[in-house]
């Protein structure tokens, strides 16, 4: 099985709900997960900056094999730079795309 998270609301809670989800799924051992992904756009993008909030969190999914996938369109709205996303944070060029492709892939859908 495959899941992929979207983080996109601008509610911290919401986006820390997700993370916390992500993190329960790599931890639980009654379900065959082969792959976990997250993919933040617009407003969810926060949790993926250097010293953002929850930032830390983000570094642990990493850790743990989760890939974590910017949105480049949301980069370039908010003026960011790759070097201000978490250390192992893949850009992609749209997060709307990116969902796309993995859900054609068969990920399952996760929006918090």
């Amino acid at each position: 099985m495959q899941t992929v998270f979207h983080l996109i609301a601008d509610e911290p809670a919401q986006r820390a709900t997700a993370l916390t989800i992500a993190q329960n799924l790599t931890e639980d051992d009654s379900v065959d997960v082969d792959d976990i992904a997250i993919v933040a756009q617009a407003d969810g993008i926060e949790p993926l900056t250097a010293g953002g909030d929850d930032s830390g969190m983000v570094e642990s999914l990493l850790e743990t094999g989760v890939a974590v996938k910017a949105c480049g369109n949301t980069l370039d709205l908010k003026d960011l730079a790759e070097s201000d996303l978490v250390e192992g944070v893949e850009t992609v060029p749209s997060g709307g795309g990116e969902l796309t492709r993995l859900q054609n892939e068969g990920y399952a859908y996760i929006r918090p």
